[in-house]
């Protein structure tokens, strides 16, 4: 199986060069990486780990796990076959898929808070007049008096959205390597910049174009940023020391200079005494 995360962009439309046009969903998918390999022997299951997006700040157990890596937003399993060879820190990019294939995305759909029955389950809701005092949008009899009590599965309102979604049979109608962009064919489940799973059955393909900040940068800063870390105690220490042993040079100096107005001020009231005699 063949997997990436995306982020979803926006919604747009796409002209074809015999005119056609088509509504599409823009999705910035990848460049990811794989993080961990689950294995049968140690986990129970075969699976991998792949990270997508950068955060500044991370939590230390993350750290600790995604050591000698970026600060990777996100972290995502996916099944793999027992004969699919995969390969940890392998990158992965758009060019994995190829135009016209079909693929499924996951993504969580968008929350619309706490809804009635008329939106949430299409209830037609009671008649205006004649009667229906009030009742309108009202969901009606929710049970009967025998068994005294409310059957689980009753359609009732409640909140209404934030699931998981999972759309079959999406077609890719363009990819763009450059900037990691890939147009399906129709809506997805999501609100702008949220995150989505797309994959479909094939082989993985190591990213050809690596655009924007490479994952090796990342990685190479984060090393770069202990090493400071671990480095910058020790020039710490030399500076006091240098301080400290500079403090008593400046302790004699003043005092020298104390000494040396004293005696000024005494040689000045004595040529003044010797005056007034």
């Amino acid at each position: 199986m063949k997997f990436i995360l995306g982020k979803k962009i926006e919604n747009s439309q796409l002209f074809l060069k015999d005119g056609r046009v088509f509504p599409v969903t823009v999705i910035q998918a990848g460049p990811c990486q794989i993080t961990q390999i689950k294995k049968q022997e140690k986990d129970g299951y075969r699976a991998v780990q792949v990270g997508f997006g950068f955060k500044k700040k991370l939590p230390k157990p993350q750290i600790g796990h995604l050591q000698g890596l970026p600060n990777f937003r996100y972290l995502k399993e996916f099944n793999v076959d027992d004969n699919q060879e995969v390969k940890e820190r392998q990158v992965i990019g758009v060019n994995t898929f190829t135009v016209g294939e079909k693929v499924k995305v996951t993504g969580i759909s968008k929350g619309k808070g706490f809804q009635g029955v008329v939106r949430r389950h299409g209830f037609h809701g009671q008649n205006a007049t004649h009667g229906h005092k009030d009742q309108e949008r009202m969901p009606g009899a929710i049970g009967s008096t025998g068994p005294q009590r409310v059957f689980k599965g009753t359609r009732m309102a409640g909140r209404m959205g934030s699931e998981t979604v999972t759309i079959p049979n999406v077609e890719i109608v363009k990819i763009d390597e450059i900037n990691n962009w890939i147009y399906v064919k129709g809506p997805v489940p999501g609100a702008r910049n949220s995150l989505l799973m797309i994959y479909a059955a094939g082989g993985l393909k190591e990213a050809s174009i690596i655009s924007d900040v490479s994952l090796t940068e990342h990685s190479a800063d984060n090393a770069d940023n202990t090493i400071e870390k671990t480095a910058e105690p020790e020039a710490k220490e030399e500076t006091v020391i240098e301080e400290k042993s500079s403090e008593p040079e400046v302790k004699e100096a003043v005092v020298e200079e104390v000494k040396e107005a004293d005696s000024l001020n005494e040689a000045e009231l004595k040529s003044e005494e010797t005056l007034k005699k």
